[in-house]
């Protein structure tokens, strides 16, 4: 079974800085893209960031220049660094990631619990 465990979400101050972090496991599992979404209050769920792995990554506009993706494949570990954070980052963080079990091609994705990123002065 894969399990992710995010953390790192918290009341910050408009213009502060945060990192979360999900780390996935589950001993028979491969695990291929991963990233993170978020969702406010009475909005839909949308897309932050993901990777791959290596050097490729998408953001969303929204994010782009403020937030980085990366991740530690040995450690199954995938982090989000948000800066200049704005009162509209506020949302419920959820880190969302592609396993596969290992010998099977298909797999499918997986979602943390969600962690509460709040900015607010």
């Amino acid at each position: 079974q894969v399990q992710l465990v995010e953390s790192g979400g918290g009341l910050v101050q408009p213009g502060g800085s945060l990192r979360l972090s999900c780390a996935a496991s589950g001993s028979t599992f491969n695990f291929g893209a991963m990233g993170w979404y978020r969702q406010a209050p009475g909005k839909e769920r949308e897309l932050v960031a993901t990777t791959t792995g290596g050097h490729n990554a998408y953001y969303a506009d929204s994010v782009k220049g403020r937030f980085t993706i990366a991740r530690d494949n040995a450690e199954n570990t995938v982090y989000l660094q948000m800066s200049s954070l704005k009162p509209e980052d506020t949302a419920v963080y959820y880190c969302n990631v592609y396993a596969s079990r290992v010998g099977y091609v298909s797999g499918m994705y997986y979602w943390g619990k969600g962690t509460l990123v709040t900015v607010s002065s």
